[in-house]
């Protein structure tokens, strides 16, 4: 990462750790404390049908969700939706939402959450509770400190209880 002057911000994509997700990879681009509080980003890359995030929301900043390439599904709400390859889905905050590869696709995401929170620390988290060197309650304690709150839906459950029927 470079920061040009004191507001710009330069992230080579070759210079973007890489974390482990459940179903693909993370780049993580930009956290707040880079932007200044203005956003965290990072680019998800996940295999065919793969999940991505569950079902939670964010109670101090908005989600954005754009479609780099191949399909989505992300809840929005109690509703799921597909977003193609160029579509953008904006989730405020409050609003349950979650996101995982479409069913007969691998997607692309790029996701911003706008005001950042710091938030590297959570996907970091993450990857070492997939390597058991952490546990869910150490994450399940940290949901306030990365804006995080985690939630059951019914509709995301049924959807990717669909997805997975679907699959060859």
């Amino acid at each position: 990462m470079t920061l040009i002057g004191p507001e710009a911000v330069v992230v080579r994509g070759d210079e973007a750790e890489t974390v482990g997700m459940l179903g693909g990879k993370g780049r993580l681009l930009a956290d707040s404390s880079a932007t200044g509080g203005a956003v965290s980003t990072l680019r998800v890359t996940l295999g065919r049908g793969k999940d991505g995030a569950t079902p939670h929301y964010h109670g101090g900043s908005s989600e954005l969700f754009f479609v780099v390439d191949g399909s989505a599904q992300v809840l929005v709400g109690n509703e799921v939706v597909t977003a193609q390859s160029g579509d953008l889905v904006v989730v405020p905050p409050h609003l349950p939402h979650a996101f995982a590869a479409a069913p007969d696709s691998g997607a692309d995401l790029l996701i911003v959450i706008t005001p950042g929170v710091e938030r590297f620390d959570y996907f970091r988290l993450l990857e070492r509770i997939r390597a058991g060197e952490a546990t869910v309650e150490e994450l399940l304690a940290k949901q306030d400190l990365f804006d995080n709150h985690f939630l059951e839906s019914p509709s995301w459950r049924d959807a990717r209880e669909e997805a997975a029927r679907s699959e060859p």
